[in-house]
C-alpha cells in the first residue's frame, strides 16, 4: 500500500510541477501528448476510487501478476479508447485545468488506496482480485506512465528509486524471466515493454531473452 502510495503522490507532484508549454509536447505513449496521458491519469484514478467501492463476493481469480495480458501487439493509438482520450484532454483546454482534476481526484484515489483492507475482494474488468493485489498492479501503472510522462521531458522529476525496483520485479514475474542484473531497473523497464529499443550493448547482455522481447502489457 506504501509502494501505490508513493508512486502515485510522486506522479501526481511531477505532472503538478510542469510548465504549461509541456503538456503539449510528445509522451512516451504512442499518439498522445503529455496532456493526453494526463487525461488517462485522471480516468485511471476514476477506476481506482471505482474498484476499491465494488466489493466481490467471491475469491480472487487473479493476483498482481496474473491481471496482466502480454501481447504481442503493440499500442498503435488507434484504438477508439485511445482516440476518446485525446478528445477528452483536448476539451481542457488550459493545463491548469487538467492539473487540478487529476489533483483532486488523484487525490480522493490515494486516499482511498490508504483506506482499503488488503484482503478485501474486489471486482475490475471482469477479475476478483484482493485490494492489496490490485492496488499493487498500479505501482507498476504508475512507474510506467511516470517514465512515459518524462519521456521528451529531461527536466521532470524521476519516479521514486522504490517504484522502479518493485515494478522491475512485477514485469520479471510478468515475463517469467529475470533481466540482467548489472541492466538498471529503469532501462529494464523500458527496455522490457518496448518503449525503447536496446542498444547493441545492451541486446549482448539480454542475451537469449533479447529474442523474446518486448513484453507489450495489456
Amino acid at each position: 500500500m506504501d509502494a501505490f502510495s508513493r508512486s502515485w503522490a510522486a506522479l501526481r507532484t511531477a505532472v503538478a510541477d510542469l510548465p504549461d508549454e509541456d503538456f503539449a509536447r510528445p509522451s512516451g505513449c504512442t499518439g498522445w501528448l503529455v496532456r493526453d496521458l494526463v487525461c488517462h491519469l485522471i480516468i485511471d484514478a476514476q477506476d481506482v476510487l471505482i474498484t476499491l467501492v465494488t466489493p466481490a463476493y467471491a475469491a480472487p481469480t487473479r493476483d498482481e501478476v496474473s491481471y496482466w495480458e502480454v501481447t504481442d501487439t503493440p499500442p498503435t493509438g488507434d484504438h477508439p479508447l485511445d482516440a476518446l482520450t485525446v478528445r477528452l484532454a483536448a476539451a481542457y483546454r488550459e493545463p491548469s485545468l487538467l492539473k487540478f482534476h487529476l489533483d483532486d481526484v488523484g487525490s480522493a484515489a490515494g486516499r482511498a488506496a490508504e483506506l482499503a483492507d488488503p484482503n478485501l475482494s474486489v471486482g475490475t474488468r471482469d477479475m476478483i482480485l484482493t485490494a492489496g493485489d490490485y492496488l499493487r498492479t498500479y505501482v507498476l501503472e504508475w512507474t510506467l506512465h511516470h517514465l512515459d510522462l518524462i519521456a521528451h521531458l529531461p527536466h521532470a522529476a524521476e519516479p521514486p528509486e522504490e517504484g522502479l525496483a518493485r515494478a522491475r520485479r512485477l514485469l520479471e514475474k510478468i515475463a517469467g524471466t529475470a533481466f540482467p542484473e548489472s541492466l538498471p531497473d529503469k532501462d529494464a523497464l523500458l527496455i522490457g515493454t518496448g518503449r525503447r529499443a536496446p542498444t547493441d550493448a545492451e541486446r549482448t547482455e539480454l542475451g537469449d531473452l533479447a529474442a523474446q522481447l518486448p513484453f507489450i502489457l495489456g
